[in-house]
């Protein structure tokens, strides 16, 4: 909310292990082995974009070794006039394409301010732009039929689809008196043009129930929860909010906004009852926290960890944060990662930070926006299918100081993993690094070095990095 895998990509279980830190001394013995390292072609690469030439041309996403990437398919404030669903549902072959094997959308039911809300105000949760409520039929985004034509596109696709659902709390509601607060309240949802999930006063705090819950948000009317009634028509009967939405308009997973507003029980009540992929917009860059949630709800969750130590990391000139804790390094399994989205975008050195998401553990989501119009596609789509193709296994970071991070997936049913070599400084760089393959040759998946260095015996071999950028090298096959 805007503020004043099934694939998640990991084929193991997480074993985080310690930082290996060479220091000076261990360098230099190391650079002495130099002479009995075979490199084939030293010519440093001339930083031209770079394609791996293997992309999917199938016009189906068909899932790597590695898992697939989420796409988040809008940003705030997207353009009005209905044309948005039709502006994703034309983009998603070249999405799955890529390597995209899903996408969120925005709240898709009629909000508040009809044709110009971004979804976040839901009045009528049945309403996708096919009734006269609010000041319009369709939506911001277009109508009900549109909708539903993206679906089927997706899947067509083999992509999946997860629909934002917001259910802290609603608006539009009729002014109605209210015995529990003593004046009138906006609570009367019981005249929206569906007839479905039809709300009054009791159906919202403070009420029958109690005063509050964990917390209500912009002053909205704030659901209740713990109201029999509410968890009837959010996940019980056939056709709860839930289930019609995933029965009938064939969303395939949930992004859940604002859980901070509600008990985890009620994520993980829907998803008993309905199903599907479910992620959570906890906002807390507690890992802590973020575990106790996802554990509670049994559900992803966002890793607002990982995206504050990027932030501090790639902006701020400091990479060895990036030994510290996050939700990934906890169980990749529940740890959704993110470099920017509609909400919060920090993090300036974005390039980076997502060689960092996708080459690690954890589900990674891309920004529409950085995709579709701030960075290079190309470069996005060489590290989607590096994510898709090379990241699998375990992780072991094996070098890092304030400009340098070197970490290695460790590899996972014959894949052989990969590693990855983030580079802050302004001029190139050298390492010497422990890999998992003993006389084999490498290359950087990336293009940005055309070094095709051979490991020793003993597994070791040097790499580079241009300034600031990144590295990607994995066996030459």
């Amino acid at each position: 909310m805007k503020k004043t895998h099934f694939l998640v990509s990991m084929l193991v279980l997480t074993i985080f292990n310690s930082c290996q830190n060479n220091d000076e001394n261990d360098n230099e013995n190391l650079r002495k082995q130099e002479a009995h390292t075979k490199i084939v072609n030293v010519t440093k690469h001339d930083g031209r974009p770079f394609s791996t030439g293997s992309s999917s041309v199938s016009g189906k996403f068909v899932a790597g070794p590695g898992g697939g990437v989420l796409m988040q398919g809008f940003y705030w404030d997207v353009p009005e006039g209905g044309t948005w669903w039709n502006t994703v549902k034309d983009k998603l072959t070249a999405w799955s394409d890529s390597g995209i094997g899903a996408v969120w959308l925005p709240p898709a039911s009629k909000a508040q301010n009809g044709a110009y809300s971004m979804g976040y105000d839901p009045t009528d949760y049945y309403d996708f732009g096919n009734f006269n409520q609010n000041g319009s039929v369709e939506t911001r985004f277009g109508s009900r039929t549109e909708l539903e034509a993206l679906i089927t596109k997706a899947h067509a696709e083999n992509m999946q689809v997860y629909a934002d659902i917001v259910i802290n709390h609603n608006s539009g509601g009729q002014s109605q008196a209210n015995p529990f607060t003593g004046t009138n309240t906006w609570t009367d949802f019981s005249a929206i043009a569906s007839g479905k999930f039809q709300r009054t006063y009791d159906d919202f705090y403070k009420n029958s129930y109690g005063n509050n819950d964990e917390g209500a948000f912009g002053g909205f009317p704030d659901l209740c929860h713990a109201n029999p009634h509410v968890q009837d028509w959010l996940w019980g009967r056939d056709d709860s909010v839930g289930k019609y939405y995933k029965n009938v308009m064939k969303f395939d997973g949930w992004r859940f906004d604002y859980v901070k507003g509600f008990g985890p029980w009620v994520v993980n009540t829907w998803n008993t009852n309905v199903g599907g992929f479910s992620v959570g917009e906890l906002w807390d860059s507690n890992v802590n926290t973020l575990e106790w949630w996802a554990n509670s709800a049994n559900s992803s969750v966002f890793d607002f960890a990982a995206y504050y130590k990027m932030d501090e990391a790639f902006d701020n000139g400091n990479l060895n944060v990036l030994n510290d804790d996050m939700m990934w390094k906890r169980n990749p399994y529940k740890a959704v990662t993110f470099v920017a989205n509609h909400d919060t975008d920090i993090i300036n050195n974005k390039m980076p930070a997502y060689a960092y998401i996708l080459t690690h553990e954890g589900y990674p989501t891309i920004f529409y926006r950085d995709y579709e119009e701030w960075l290079n596609k190309e470069r996005l789509n060489n590290l989607i299918w590096i994510h898709n193709n090379k990241a699998t296994g375990t992780t072991s970071i094996l070098y890092t100081d304030n400009d340098e991070y070197i970490a290695r997936r460790n590899g996972y049913n014959g894949n052989p993993g990969l590693v990855v070599y983030i580079n802050n400084s302004s001029s190139w760089q050298e390492r010497w690094v422990e890999t998992n393959w003993s006389s084999q040759q490498m290359k950087d998946f990336t293009g940005h070095s055309s070094w095709y260095p051979i490991t020793q015996g003993d597994k070791w071999v040097k790499i580079q990095c241009p300034p600031k950028s990144y590295s990607v090298w994995s066996l030459n096959q």
